[in-house]
């Protein structure tokens, strides 16, 4: 303003401005277009997103789960459709009347029921006969109590081999053995008459994992059970799941047992 009033013409007499424009800074090859914290910021959102993404993954399949569950352990009053291939569909045809009530489980508080009658004492030679089985004592106290369990259900005392199996269950949760326990709990019940009962527990083992080391005979043992309860469709069912599932065990160690077992039933 001050060099327009002293040269107020347009003769070019002008003095060159002391501050010029700022020039352009050179942004030497190799270096970053951001800031490490504006990247750190970025891939926290990134992660953040990701880990969005995974958490509603994982409220979908615990729903997915819970319905399964729900139709298992719903009463099924209609025979299973043709489209019950798909292994929850099995699962809930093949329960029938022993899923209307919860599936046993050994670290469950027990329903309330009222007070059953007090059972008779047992006689003296129930009681010899308990006490001749050994109960093995080694450093594995877990392996203890399941071997002792077994040893009842081979001396064909069912009521305490039952005993003692739930009891493994409830004291020891993690053991290796809990598939076998609760597979022989199915056994003894099976074996003892109960096949409702035996049922129950050959399907909790059976859903508490396909790999489980008794997995395979638990199913063949629901596919028996049903069989026992005259429920030919849904015997027939679980002998087809545990081809499905299991075909080396049915062509390998559980061959006898699955052809003896298919003979009592006629399926279409």
């Amino acid at each position: 303003a001050l060099q327009r009033q002293v040269f107020p013409g347009t003769d070019g007499k002008f003095f060159p401005p002391q501050v010029q424009p700022g020039q352009a800074a050179t942004v030497p090859a190799g270096t970053p277009a951001t800031s490490p914290v504006t990247d750190l910021l970025t891939r926290v959102d990134a992660l953040e997103a990701q880990l969005a993404r995974l958490t509603a993954q994982n409220e979908e399949a615990a729903n997915k789960l819970a319905q399964l569950q729900a139709r298992v352990e719903a009463p099924v009053s209609a025979a299973p459709t043709a489209d019950s291939a798909s292994t929850a569909a099995n699962l809930a045809a093949m329960t029938g009347g022993a899923s209307a009530k919860p599936v046993p489980a050994a670290t469950s508080p027990a329903a309330v029921r009222p007070a059953p009658a007090k059972p008779a004492a047992p006689s003296p030679q129930r009681v010899a006969a308990v006490a001749a089985v050994e109960r093995p004592q080694t450093a594995d106290a877990g392996d203890d109590a399941y071997s002792y369990g077994f040893r009842l259900y081979d001396a064909k005392l069912y009521p305490e081999a039952e005993q003692q199996l739930k009891l493994f269950l409830q004291k020891y949760p993690r053991h290796t053995d809990l598939s076998k326990a609760r597979n022989l709990l199915g056994k003894a019940y099976l074996d003892e008459g109960n096949p409702r009962e035996a049922a129950s527990w050959f399907l909790q083992n059976y859903q508490a994992g396909k790999t489980g080391a008794r997995a395979p005979d638990s199913l063949l043992g629901l596919g028996e059970a049903m069989t026992r309860m005259k429920d030919t469709s849904r015997a027939c069912i679980a002998f087809a799941q545990f081809v499905d599932d299991y075909p080396s065990e049915a062509a390998g160690r559980l061959k006898a047992q699955y052809d003896a077992a298919r003979k009592a039933v006629k399926c279409n």
